[in-house]
């Protein structure tokens, strides 16, 4: 089996049922939700069952589509007050990824230019056919993400990563991995990638590691704490990491741990790219301080990997999701677009990014 002939988020055929690989059971279980319910939706985005920025995106899209399509009324009006109704409560299962706000948006745009125009059949069929045209514009994305990635590549290269930022994470072939699966495509077969195990929800253990595995990649995993020591021996050459939501100056979210990996490839000389979507960079905020950080239960530090618990009963745990890496320490980010290199905000704008 290869990662890539999984699909982390799809709609079935008969367009009734968002189809969601569930990432909480790999890598010792592949399971497929089939969900239509608005609760099921937002728990599967909020649990991680459905998880990156671009692939939360895509869910989110289908999901109000869903939810919008099930309503048995030719009210515009009824029909309007329930999707903005739906679309927050969507909204509210994570704050930091800007995908998900981001999607729910589009497709609200879709209503809105719509709504005096079309009858709620047509509008429902419409709002499918933007929900579709993301899914496939991610997969767009990612692959161009992938092919400028590649083209900082030398053979033998070792790779490090941090979380998953994978095909699992998008609708295929990921970002901050999308280059090494452009490599594979191109015959390379010599890279070394090393997956931080990322906790404490180990997506790198339990995602990334698989991914890069099952593709036949040679792979190491690696305990957050022991990159510095594998850059110290030369190990790494280069690294790659995804992105949730990115500020106007470059400053970005990422999971937990980011910020520590890049202040290290900084002391070692090692490049860091951030591999983002342009979907994902945020225009509206100025920097870092402005991104909401997702704070989760403590139940995930102290007990939920442990046949027994493996810390004191009481103890103040602090769960942040994700953490804020300066872009000051970024050598350069890639987007579809094209690579960006400080200052960030003049290489959006000459990117074309708005």
């Amino acid at each position: 089996m290869n990662a890539l002939s999984l699909n982390s988020v799809v709609l079935s055929e008969n367009e009734k049922e968002l189809v969601l690989l569930d990432q909480t059971l790999l890598p010792n279980e592949v399971k497929y939700l089939h969900l239509t319910q608005p609760e099921d939706i937002w728990e599967a985005i909020y649990s991680l069952r459905v998880r990156g920025a671009p692939a939360i995106g895509v869910a989110a899209a289908y999901g109000i589509y869903l939810i919008s399509a099930q309503l048995d009324t030719d009210d515009m009006a009824a029909f309007c007050a329930n999707f903005r109704k739906q679309k927050e409560y969507l909204d509210s299962a994570r704050p930091t990824a800007v995908n998900l706000s981001w999607a729910l948006n589009r497709m609200e745009k879709v209503l809105d230019e719509n709504k005096n125009v079309l009858p709620v059949p047509d509008m429902k069929n419409r709002l499918l056919q933007e929900a579709h045209a993301i899914r496939e514009e991610d997969i767009a994305i990612s692959r161009a993400i992938g092919s400028l990635g590649f083209d900082l590549l030398h053979p033998g290269d070792g790779i490090l990563t941090h979380c998953n930022a994978g095909t699992l994470a998008t609708a295929k072939y990921g970002t901050a991995l999308a280059p090494v699966y452009m490599a594979l495509e191109n015959g390379w077969s010599d890279l070394r990638v090393y997956c931080d195990e990322t906790r404490p929800l180990l997506q790198g253990a339990r995602l990334s590691a698989f991914e890069m595995q099952t593709a036949g990649v040679d792979t190491t995993l690696l305990c957050d704490n022991m990159a510095s020591l594998a850059m110290r021996r030369g190990l790494i050459d280069i690294i790659f990491v995804g992105c949730d939501r990115m500020a106007a100056n470059g400053d970005f979210a990422n999971k937990i741990g980011t910020s520590a990996v890049a202040i290290l490839a900084r002391h070692y000389g090692i490049p860091f790219y951030v591999c983002v979507p342009t979907t994902s960079i945020d225009l509206s905020i100025p920097d870092g301080d402005h991104i909401v950080i997702e704070e989760r239960k403590s139940e995930e530090v102290t007990e939920m990997w442990y046949a027994k618990r493996m810390a004191p009963e009481g103890v103040k745990v602090f769960n942040p999701a994700f953490d804020v890496t300066d872009h000051d320490l970024v050598t350069g980010v890639i987007t579809e677009k094209g690579i960006a290199c400080a200052p960030f905000g003049d290489a959006f704008h000459a990117l074309g990014i708005c």
